[in-house]
């Protein structure tokens, strides 16, 4: 563990081993280097508008021949009041997302696993977009657009397919425009991360 290709200031060691550990399982399945700074924008999106505060510890590109993408190790702050706790205390978790730039606007679009909560509400006040023609993908994904013919142009046959067959099952997607990020609020997992690079490799070489 002498290079650490990620920024190790101020983080706890079970960050370190965290990070190091998917590192690790993703250098050995894809080409993967470090991109150095780049600002992704990710203020951008909404998934993160309940953190405190959000770091890159670091960011790696999986190269392709027409179109690269990216893979990030965020930090994240929140507050949370524990049980029987009246004051908030701030908690971190180490996560990875995977990041890629379309060909295609999408506008603005979220995808996460329906819940039955989900279908209720949708009984009742109906929200999201189905896609009739493929009623597999509408019964196991909730998708909420605000521009609906860009997004049924975005997601077509070849992206909805891509999303099927992520074999993640804690999963958001959400798309600003060209820019589409992948991820889970859950802890860092090598397994985890295996996954989302499948996915956006997949999704920056078709989409």
């Amino acid at each position: 563990m002498d290079y650490l290709p990620f920024n190790t200031v101020g983080l706890s060691l079970d960050g370190v081993d965290r990070f190091y550990t998917t590192h690790t399982a993703l250098k050995n399945k894809f080409t993967i280097s470090p991109t150095g700074h780049i600002d992704f924008h990710l203020e951008q999106f909404g998934v993160f508008k309940d953190y405190t505060a959000l770091n890159t510890r670091g960011s790696f590109v999986i190269k392709q021949c027409d179109n690269d993408c990216y893979v990030l190790f965020i930090e994240a702050h929140f507050n949370h009041r524990d049980k029987g706790h009246i004051h908030t205390t701030e908690h971190v978790e180490y996560q990875v997302w995977a990041l890629a730039y379309l060909k295609k606007d999408f506008g603005r679009v979220l995808i996460r696993p329906e819940t039955l909560a989900d279908k209720i509400i949708e009984i009742i006040h109906p929200v999201e977009v189905d896609f009739k023609e493929d009623k597999a993908f509408s019964d196991t994904f909730y998708v909420l657009v605000n521009d609906h013919e860009k997004a049924v142009t975005g997601i077509d046959r070849n992206f909805r397919n891509a999303v099927m067959d992520t074999r993640a099952d804690d999963f958001v997607i959400e798309i600003v425009e060209h820019t589409l990020l992948i991820g889970s609020t859950k802890p860092i997992s090598a397994e985890k991360a295996i996954y989302l690079a499948e996915f956006i490799e997949r999704v920056a070489s078709t989409c």
